[in-house]
């Protein structure tokens, strides 16, 4: 008896193994760090290769979490994370100016597995504001927290804070002067009283960041990070911390992620948009992505792009710009990265 007792637990054994073998199978992570008009013959080699290098970067950090068995949340706040470090997307470190010489922030997360979301709106202290969107869904009874009340929040819940200059660039500097410039050169008749809300023209790279990620346990999750339009007034907020147009994860139909003109985004709920004509007309994570960027691409504004993923590992990265920065990663952990239109299938 203690023989047979001892082959069954084998079996059951290599059984679970061979479960878990074929779960991590099926992970998968897909990030994007921005759409606009981005062509190769404005790029430099070196620049091009910083970009790639950090993209494939971000998809390592996000992998090596989801292979050792771990969260889709966790895997895509670490991912974004490292994209938000980094100078070279309008995220975090990278993010552009306002008006008035600010670098506000915003950014969101959401739990496929049980809708749970975070997210945070026009803060300016915090280094990583994809970890306080996290920390607003975890560590309180709200979704949005904006401002200084987010910072607080933040503050006490023990992240890092840093102090405003961190997020200055040269590079995001200088283009706050020549937007202005260009605003100055383009006053003529009417005056801004005419336009209250009008916003200047974006330098069409819109460098907002995200990544999905699907785990061992088939759980989706979804998290976006932007530091906004250059030149924007009034305590602008885009798409980006708005849950169902700039970001959304259901386990019953995919998570998205989106980048472009906020505006347009939120008023056609792109994320969500996604989600539903997968949930209830069956389309696929394909047909259903390009589908609603379809429709983005009709409205007036610049374009953007979405990544989309669904819990069987498939996944879309329309876009309707020149370019946008984007990758992913499967089980054996080789990642693919892609810049411009012609590069890159969608899976």
């Amino acid at each position: 008896m203690k023989i047979i007792a001892c082959v069954v637990t084998v079996l059951l054994l290599g059984m679970s193994a061979q479960g878990q073998q074929q779960d991590s199978g099926r992970i998968a992570l897909v990030i994007h760090g921005g759409a606009g008009t981005i062509l190769k013959k404005n790029m430099t080699p070196e620049r091009e290769q910083e970009y790639r290098a950090k993209l494939a970067e971000a998809l390592r950090k996000g992998h090596a979490i989801l292979a050792k068995g771990g969260s889709s949340l966790d895997a895509v706040e670490a991912t974004i994370r490292v994209m938000e470090d980094s100078p070279l997307f309008n995220a975090g470190k990278g993010a552009v100016f306002t008006h008035d010489g600010k670098n506000e922030l915003d950014a969101s997360i959401m739990d496929g597995r049980t809708k749970a979301a975070g997210s945070i709106a026009n803060v300016t202290i915090i280094k990583n504001p994809i970890s306080a969107a996290r920390a607003v869904m975890e560590k309180s009874k709200h979704v949005m927290m904006v401002g200084r009340g987010a910072e607080l929040f933040a503050t006490q819940a023990g992240l890092e804070i840093v102090d405003p200059s961190y997020f200055w660039t040269e590079r995001r500097w200088k283009a706050l002067q020549d937007e202005l410039l260009k605003e100055e050169r383009q006053k003529s008749q009417k005056s801004e009283l005419d336009h209250p809300l009008a916003l200047s023209e974006d330098d069409r790279k819109f460098g907002t960041v995200g990544a999905v990620a699907l785990d061992v346990e088939g759980n989706l999750a979804a998290g976006t990070s932007t530091g906004g339009m250059t030149n924007k007034r009034y305590g602008r907020v885009g798409d980006a911390p708005i849950i169902g147009a700039g970001n959304y994860a259901s386990n019953d139909a995919c998570a998205v992620s989106a980048t472009g003109h906020g505006e347009y985004f939120i008023r056609w709920t792109v994320a969500y948009d996604i989600a539903a004509l997968m949930k209830y007309k069956r389309m696929s994570v394909k047909d259903a992505a390009e589908e609603v960027m379809r429709k983005i691409a009709q409205t007036p504004g610049d374009g953007g792009g979405v990544i989309a993923l669904d819990a069987k590992g498939d996944f879309a990265m329309p876009f309707t710009t020149e370019g946008m920065y984007r990758g992913y990663i499967r089980a054996d952990g080789k990642p693919h990265v892609f810049i411009y239109k012609d590069e890159g299938a969608t899976q």
